[in-house]
């Protein structure tokens, strides 16, 4: 087996990037996939809410992995996910932010050093979803060579749909240096209010500026609750989260399909 590897990006903050990640992971587990998630945010939220434990601020990490000064093997940092079949590449303490300013700075072949350390990993998965932080830095960047291809996600508000002409610059540079392959998977728009004129409105916009997945994911408090509680919406027990979970279902189907 050889994993699909998906980048889930966005450079604004608080679009919902790290939430869709987790149920994304979630739906791979229920269709019976070893799924390995990558927190790549310094934030460590996905860490958080999806390691199985919770994990030591002095433990070795994703950043020690990226570090020119470390460069453990990934294998020695996973943990075991909160469900079977998962496993987190974890972020804690403030690791992560001193090795983005480090890649700042350092030399050739800064870009690869997550793909160079997903190599092996990527035998031993049938999907890895990288959370991508909220910044178009060398994280980003990282997640974004080492992927087959990009999630985007956004929301069907003009702030957010004015970051994705930055975003896709930085595709393109990536895939004009390091990765010629790179696909944009799909587009999720996720928190989106129909029963609102300027949602409806900028949902229209995106339509027609790019190919979103359908239907959009709508705002509802359950998504943020069952990753804040640590399960899965069918785990959750309410007919609108079952109905998200088979939705979160279709939508990696459509994702995987677009890098096969």
């Amino acid at each position: 087996m050889t994993a699909r590897i998906l980048a889930v990006c966005n450079q604004k903050g608080g679009v919902g990037k790290t939430t869709t990640t987790y149920h994304l992971a979630r739906a791979g587990i229920r269709a019976g996939k070893k799924v390995l998630v990558v927190d790549l945010d310094p934030q460590g939220t996905l860490t958080s809410i999806a390691a199985r434990d919770e994990v030591p601020e002095d433990s070795i990490s994703i950043a020690d992995v990226l570090s020119a000064r470390g460069r453990e093997p990934l294998a020695e940092v996973i943990v075991p996910g909160i469900w079977d079949g998962l496993d987190v590449a974890p972020t804690v303490g403030e690791g992560l932010g001193v090795v983005r300013d480090e890649l700042v700075v350092a030399g050739a072949g800064r870009e690869a050093r997550l793909r160079d350390a997903l190599s092996d990993a990527a035998q031993q998965y049938d999907l890895i979803l990288i959370d991508c932080p909220p910044s178009l830095d060398q994280l980003t960047i990282n997640g974004l060579v080492a992927a087959h291809g990009v999630v985007i996600v956004t929301q069907s508000k003009q702030a957010s749909i004015n970051g994705l002409v930055k975003l896709h610059e930085t595709i393109e540079t990536v895939r004009r240096h390091y990765r010629a392959d790179l696909k944009i998977a799909g587009v999720l728009v996720n928190q989106h209010e129909d029963q609102t004129v300027s949602g409806q409105s900028w949902l229209e916009e995106l339509r027609g500026a790019m190919t979103i997945i359908e239907p959009p994911i709508p705002k509802a408090v359950v998504l943020s609750d069952a990753a804040e509680a640590s399960v899965g919406l069918d785990e959750f027990g309410s007919r609108v989260a079952n109905r998200m979970a088979e939705r979160f279902d279709e939508y990696l189907t459509v994702l995987e399909e677009a890098v096969r």
